[in-house]
């Protein structure tokens, strides 16, 4: 029996907001037969939920496509809930086809900004007049009276700074740091919300508290404020639409009021201050004197780069609880949550009047075990509260968050309850995706650490580190992990929203900032006379919209940064004297490499070879997409292009003899996973890779850019063994020094707490910073095989190639794809024998390759011949390797493993 499960309108489950044009519905297929792959669907729109009138029959289409299918042949109206559901026909099922899927829903949002009639309302600038209401955050507030029997109510709300909605004194939604971060003066998403349930007969009060967030609050290291604006203000807008028929619309406007609210400070990196005695129950009309209340201010400013929120929103994702209670040798009480998160403590806290309590975070404990600030540089990350002494009180902030594992308490009575304290773990709502788990508890531990990392960085954009004064999104970090990124969690829509910033934050010639959504010139520190466009940072605009395309087949967002991805190579042709070499410019370089100089943070290879590399690498990835959306012209003069290139680097970093003239780890990798060298040049730059990890006593000394590729690149070479000694070294430097050292997120450095547990550098040492955690992509793609196919997009054609290495005795991944979930588990049994198990979902097919299987004759499935066995339409032996091609579904296949 086939179902129709996860059916979804732009990744999304039932999003309200929706103002593309034609949206695109994606579903799985389940079955328990083997071989299910859809031959027809059944698509219909509804304005009803019981689709009494259908608004659209797609009728039966024949084709296989189930993920990413327009709607194209239907004009939708603003502000509209449209009902789906979906029906398939699949191969050998029974002629009327399967049950129809539950029915979903999307709802179109504002779509033309044109139609906001709202205006944008600040608080007066009276309000801030005192030295000590400066960084208060504002509080506006308005009420409607609802007379008749409402039939639906959607709120849509944006802002200048940070906003949170309340109603009667209780919180909407659950989206927070909204409106997000994004290149504010040129996109700016909005939210929606569903207020239907709240807006009874009755007079109600709608309340918006404002904060600086990344618009106008301190970004990065040099302290600076106002990066995108000087005042907060909101924009929102209330339709009601009632039984009979009518509507009504409540708008910002010169009605509001505004007043101080209780949060003194609210800043990203430094917390917030906020004294309970300063509430006010303003939803039921207290205080409504002019020296309390004041008429907001209408400010202008533009709407017309407002645009629908294409992401999944910040939210609470879990609740931590403490472990324990630490009293620190310089008599400091600590509470430990076991694990690095980002987000905030709610805590409960009883005591007089103006009393305060003081919550500030950090990472680690120095090697005393002392309470460590040092790798915080200037972000205090402090909580303070002032109790209004009325009872128990709880409190959770609003508009900041924080990095840390270990929290100092100032000015809570002992004893400490634990029970008091939770850690609100806070991240883009992204569906987890991947799970691995392998025979070695440290590298288990490891990948536990990478989600973790992924978690902590990924809050609205994919910043560098969560705590210190940067939390930036820098380009050459997010193009490093999105890889991994992808195995781990859907970022679809969170990259997507991300790449749109990184499109509109281009320079006219087509250069990429560091980092994205961009800053003020003067914000940067360091980098000489640019803030833009270095190699592996900038080609963040080639790779990351590939990366996304091999995993979730997704043409439309190819498309839409195809333009931008030509501007970027086009771009680095037009640097220096030589159109095919890259050779001019700032560049990072191999970043953080362990063979760099004395007091310097950038490796041993020369920059000019990682220029070029990554020149020819994302020419190369252009001319794929090129091909992908059918663009013949662009295709044949991109690839002319890349021959040139690798023609050039070879000329200049090649010697007479044919091996690599920079002498690196870092520099062989590239060539090799760039395709940069062929023939006896390759064979040479592996050997040369493997005679460099040997003279290092089998240890890396990569950096940013080398890493990722370090052990892909071993096992492309045919030696896994290397690869899995890489991985499984426990001392430094090493992935899993760093497991041995309590580490529960990934670190920048691979030092970062030394043998002797002194630290490296404090300047620059985040304990949560995921780039070197792109060796998950390695543990996913080659440990346990699973592989997109450039051809078939989406994991459509899933590519199962295990590779056992020696260390483990199994492994396992599994991975929800747009098809299905992918699973790919390998064992090497207590009889000797390996066992393979696999899932394939439905309407996808898959390639296994069986690790060391000598001949299909000796290979069961499921204690049946191959021959034999259903779902497998094809065998292939070659050179003592089988190759199999199978249909969906669950197989086990079991062989001698020696």
């Amino acid at each position: 029996m086939v179902q129709i499960v996860k059916v979804r309108c732009e990744y999304l489950k039932n999003p309200l907001g929706i103002d593309v044009l034609h949206p695109r519905i994606s579903w799985q297929i389940q079955s328990e037969e083997r071989g299910i792959q859809q031959q027809a669907y059944q698509l219909q729109v509804s304005l009803e939920p019981e689709f009494g009138q259908v608004l659209w029959d797609s009728g039966r289409n024949d084709t296989g496509q189930s993920v990413h299918v327009v709607l194209d042949q239907i004009e939708l109206k603003a502000r509209t809930r449209y009902f789906y559901r979906v029906k398939v026909w699949a191969c050998g099922q029974q002629l009327e086809g399967s049950d129809w899927s539950e029915t979903a829903y999307f709802e179109t949002g504002i779509m033309d900004y044109s139609q906001w009639t709202a205006e944008w309302i600040s608080a007066p600038s009276v309000l801030a007049a005192r030295e000590e209401d400066a960084e208060r955050c504002p509080l506006l507030r308005t009420f409607v009276t609802v007379e008749k029997t409402v039939k639906s109510a959607r709120i849509y709300a944006t802002a200048l700074g940070m906003y949170e909605l309340q109603w009667n004194g209780n919180r909407i939604g659950d989206h927070y740091f909204t409106p997000g971060w994004t290149s504010y003066g040129k996109r700016l998403q909005y939210q929606v919300y569903d207020v239907t349930e709240q807006l009874g007969v009755g007079t109600h009060a709608i309340g918006a508290l404002l904060g600086n967030g990344w618009y106008k609050g301190e970004l990065g290291w040099t302290q600076k404020k106002e990066t995108y604006g000087s005042r907060a203000a909101l924009l929102f807008q209330l339709h009601i639409g009632y039984e009979d028929g009518t509507e009504d619309v409540v708008v910002s406007g010169n009605d509001w009021q505004a007043t101080g609210s209780a949060i003194l400070m609210s800043e990203m990196y430094h917390g917030e201050r906020y004294d309970a005695r300063l509430e006010l129950e303003w939803h039921s009309g207290q205080a409504t004197d002019s020296d309390v209340w004041h008429s907001v201010e209408i400010i202008t400013h533009s709407k017309s780069m407002i645009t629908q929120q294409v992401n999944e929103p910040v939210r609470p994702a879990e609740i931590l609880k403490p472990i324990a209670v630490l009293q620190t040798p310089e008599g400091d009480t600590v509470l430990d949550f076991g694990q690095n998160m980002v987000g905030w403590v709610k805590f409960e806290v009883e005591g007089a009047a103006g009393h305060v309590v003081e919550l500030q975070h950090a990472e680690v404990l120095d090697q005393a075990g002392n309470f460590y600030m040092g790798n915080i540089r200037k972000a205090e990350q402090r909580i303070q509260y002032t109790l209004k002494g009325k009872g128990k009180e709880t409190f959770e902030p609003h508009f900041t968050f924080q990095g840390f594992r270990y929290v100092l308490l100032t000015g809570f009575k002992a004893p400490i309850l634990l029970e008091a304290f939770s850690g609100i773990v806070l991240h883009s709502d992204m569906e987890r995706t991947g799970f691995f788990e392998c025979s070695d508890a440290k590298v288990n531990q490891l990948h536990h650490n990478i989600v973790w990392g992924q978690k902590g960085n990924f809050v609205d954009v994919p910043t560098d580190c969560p705590q210190r004064d940067e939390r930036l999104g820098w380009t050459g970090d997010a193009q490093m992990f999105i890889r991994t990124a992808s195995y781990v969690m859907n970022v679809a829509p969170f990259f997507t929203k991300w790449l749109l910033d990184l499109k509109a934050d281009q320079t006219p010639e087509g250069g990429i900032p560091f980092y994205i959504p961009n800053l003020k010139p003067e914000f940067s520190e360091g980098w000489g006379d640019t803030s833009h466009s270095s190699a592996a940072w900038g080609d963040a605009a080639v790779i990351c919209p590939w990366t996304l395309y091999e995993a979730y087949g997704d043409t439309r967002l190819l498309e839409a940064q195809y333009d931008s991805m030509n501007q970027w190579i086009q771009y680095i042709f037009e640097q220096g004297s030589d159109p095919y070499l890259w050779n001019t410019g700032f560049h990072f370089g191999d970043w953080l490499g362990l063979d760099s100089k004395a007091d310097s943070y950038v490796g041993a290879t020369d920059r000019d070879f990682v220029a070029t590399a990554y020149y020819a690498y994302s020419v190369s990835l252009v001319a794929k997409a090129a091909k992908a959306l059918g663009k013949a012209a662009d295709l044949e003069r991109l690839a002319l292009w890349h021959e040139k290139i690798i023609a050039a680097f070879q000329h200049e970093f090649l010697t007479p003899s044919g091996r690599l003239s920079v002498p690196t780890q870092t520099a062989q990798v590239l060539a090799l996973r760039f395709g940069l060298v062929s023939g006896t040049a390759k064979e040479k730059a592996e050997h040369k890779l493997a005679e460099l990890l040997k003279e290092q006593n089998d240890h890396l000394t990569t950096g940013f850019v080398g890493t990722p590729y370090l052990n892909p690149v071993l096992s492309e070479a045919g030696r896994n063994d290397l690869a899995y000694r890489l991985l499984l070294q426990e001392d430094y430097p090493s992935w899993l020094y760093q497991i041995t050292k309590g580490a529960t997120t990934i670190w920048e450095h691979w030092d970062g707490i030394k043998e002797d547990g002194s630290f490296w550098s404090a300047d620059m040492n985040s304990f949560n910073h995921y780039a070197y955690g792109a060796i998950g992509e390695w543990l996913y793609s080659y440990v346990a095989g699973i592989q997109p196919d450039e051809e078939q997009p989406g994991f459509k054609h899933v590519k199962i190639s295990p590779q056992p290495g020696p260390g483990l005795t199994w492994a396992e991944a599994r991975l929800m794809t747009m098809y299905g979930m992918v699973v790919s588990s390998w064992r090497l049994n207590e009889a000797g024998q390996m066992e393979i198990q696999v899932t394939v979902p439905g309407n996808a097919y898959a390639t296994l390759k069986l690790p060391g299987a000598q001949s299909a004759a000796r290979v069961l499935e499921n204690g049946t011949a191959l021959a034999k066995a259903a779902g497998i339409t094809a065998i292939h032996e070659e050179a003592g390797s089988v190759t199999l091609a199978l249909g969906s579904g669950q197989y086990h296949f079991t062989y001698d493993g020696h």
